[in-house]
């Protein structure tokens, strides 16, 4: 078509109804003048009656459900990721715990070796510690995975891990006593051993 643009988009005006009267009988001066356009006006309102006789066609009542049910399923894994990254502060919290819980069995099962505190008037034999009679033992006794007999004074605490303690009449402990055979009781005495040792740090 070789008119100006302007008679063109007069023809889409036209088409719309949006045309004054003058413009429409300028567009219908034109069309008769002017076979390339008419013939353009003539393909533009054959595609306008096309448009216009499907307008009744309607998609089946359930066609949005049918296409839906039609779609792929999604992977459970895109469904994991996809909820992962929504919560990020549940996630982070999640991978804490397990590595927590990893490193503190990693740390229970490690700590079964036999160990003592290290005061010169303890007597060891094999894994068994003794505070031999008459002796006054200072400071705080630990014992990792053995057996405490006390037949002497202890000048401070006790704490048996993993191992049973036995006081003679005669033995006396002027700290507490504490055994610990738990796991939770173990966790226990590590956090408030670490706590202490924080508190000394900065006193």
């Amino acid at each position: 078509m070789s008119c100006s643009s302007e008679y063109v988009q007069l023809l889409h005006k036209y088409l719309d109804l949006e045309l004054t009267s003058s413009e429409e009988k300028m567009v219908k001066d034109h069309l008769h003048t002017c076979e390339s356009c008419y013939q353009h006006f003539h393909e533009l309102e054959k595609a306008v009656a096309l448009v216009k006789s499907t307008s009744h066609i309607e998609a089946p009542l359930n066609f949005t459900e049918a296409v839906m049910n039609n779609l792929p399923r999604e992977k459970r894994t895109v469904s994991w990721n996809r909820w992962l990254k929504s919560h990020p502060l549940l996630t982070a919290a999640s991978l804490f715990i397990v590595l927590m819980t990893g490193s503190l069995l990693s740390a229970w099962n490690e700590d079964q070796h036999f160990s003592v505190s290290r005061q010169s008037n303890l007597v060891v034999e094999n894994s068994k510690v003794i505070v031999p009679k008459n002796e006054v033992v200072k400071g705080d006794v630990i014992v990792k995975n053995g057996t405490l007999t006390i037949e002497g004074t202890v000048d401070g605490d006790v704490t048996v891990i993993n191992g049973e303690q036995y006081m003679a009449s005669a033995g006396q402990v002027t700290g507490e006593i504490e055994e610990v055979d738990e796991m939770f009781e173990w966790l226990w005495y590590h956090m408030k051993s670490v706590s202490k040792e924080v508190v000394e740090v900065f006193n």
